[in-house]
């Protein structure tokens, strides 16, 4: 385990605890399985389904950030990572295989950051093809509040151009 890597992902986090633990393992997960490097563009993405600790360890060990584009959300709950080598064509999904027997936090987090990282996930290939290159959008001003959003974002609200935050939805239940 790479201490050092594990005081940056705690100091970027906040604190030390199992969630981060895990997203720390997925990390080390594909950089063995796959080789990647920090991502400074998009060479590299990831595809998280959950929102929970473990994305910081993400962000700050393989450099895929919201910001850039590079790490997506899809959620789904699942302790589950999908990354993606532009470069290389590679692809791998990590998931967080379910603990056996109980364990107190800190045991749990120990457990984590030390168990092989066979032990601890398993490993297939994404059932979802590899997101498009983040791409720039028009800013159109909504008619209703005035703010600025991505026309991607955009509704039609009677006959207006709005905001999603203005956008009033219509639904009958599909």
């Amino acid at each position: 385990m790479d201490r050092e890597l594990w005081r940056k992902a705690v100091e970027f986090h906040g604190h030390e605890c199992p969630g981060l633990a895990i997203g720390f393992k997925a990390c080390e997960a594909v950089i063995e399985k796959m080789g990647i490097t920090f991502s400074k563009d998009e060479e590299i993405v990831c595809v998280t389904e959950n929102d929970a600790c473990g994305v910081d360890a993400i962000q700050i060990i393989t450099g895929c950030t919201l910001g850039k584009g590079n790490l997506i959300y899809r959620g789904t709950g699942k302790m589950a990572f999908s990354f993606f080598n532009r470069t290389g064509k590679q692809s791998i999904r990590i998931i967080l295989k379910q603990f056996k027997g109980e364990m107190d936090r800190k045991e749990r987090q120990e457990y984590i950051l030390n168990a092989p990282v066979d032990e601890l996930f398993d490993f297939g290939r994404p059932a979802f093809e590899l997101p498009e290159k983040a791409r720039r959008f028009k800013t159109i001003s909504c008619e209703i509040c005035g703010e600025g959003a991505p026309e991607h974002k955009v509704r039609l609200n009677e006959g207006k151009k709005v905001c999603l935050d203005c956008f009033v939805n219509y639904s009958r239940g599909w």
